[in-house]
């Protein structure tokens, strides 16, 4: 068997085992922390919360939340984090997370671990959040996105480094002149990993402290890194 097949084996071991429990994904931009979510989400048959989709579900259904952090939205200010700590809250009390749940966006600031780990911490049965850092070389991730090129019509995702159409500049299947997206550039992509390093270092240091955190290398197969995800958390629940 090839060593892929056997660290796949691995991981669908590890799920037999494993009560997954709240699990953090970190991960710069870039690192492909989406597609394992979906991935886990499909091995594990746990829900992924994202906070963006809670805060826009709240505001098309008009719940008492939704209409607060619209009327934040109309006047042009960021959602506090307590309105999202109240989302987050509703949204953990739902009967599909009982198995655990894949968190995507939150907590991103310590004030927000702080108080998800007291929330638990006083759910009788909750397991505590472990997180999981996907880790990529800085040079890899920058051709990554700045490499990333979009056809406009059937939005197919193309990379000029390491998956480029046939054509240059043209999609394979329309043939479609390709797109790249403002923020795709090299100075966005800066800026982005400087936020993301100065929210994110005290979140990465919390669980640390405790025990609670591993990282994976994510410049490798899809599989091999949902494998590697799987046996890091249940390590991490022993």
């Amino acid at each position: 068997m090839s060593a892929l097949m056997t660290e796949i084996e691995q991981g669908r071991e590890a799920d037999r085992k494993t009560l997954p429990g709240p699990i953090l994904l970190l991960g710069a931009p870039g690192v492909g922390k989406g597609t394992q979510a979906k991935e886990l989400v499909k091995i594990w048959g746990i829900p992924q919360i994202s906070t963006g989709d809670l805060l826009r579900a709240n505001v098309a259904q008009g719940t008492p939340l939704g209409l607060q952090a619209k009327e934040i939205i109309n006047r042009g200010e960021l959602v506090p984090d307590t309105l999202v700590n109240e989302m987050v809250a509703a949204r953990l009390f739902e009967p599909d997370t009982v198995r655990g749940y894949i968190l995507d966006g939150f907590p991103r600031t310590l004030g927000q671990a702080c108080w998800l780990d007291a929330r638990l911490a006083g759910q009788a049965g909750a397991l505590p959040v472990v997180a999981v850092s996907i880790q990529v070389n800085y040079n890899q991730l920058l051709r990554r996105i700045t490499g990333r090129r979009i056809c406009p019509v059937c939005q197919s995702i193309y990379n000029i480094y390491v998956n480029p159409p046939k054509r240059d500049g043209f999609c394979d299947i329309e043939g479609a002149a390709l797109i790249q997206r403002d923020d795709d550039t090299e100075e966005v992509f800066k800026e982005r990993m400087r936020a993301y390093a100065a929210l994110t270092a005290p979140v990465v240091e919390h669980y640390r402290d405790q025990g609670r955190f591993a990282e994976v290398d994510g410049d490798r197969p899809i599989a091999v890194i949902a494998a590697e995800i799987i046996a890091a958390v249940e390590r991490l629940r022993q």
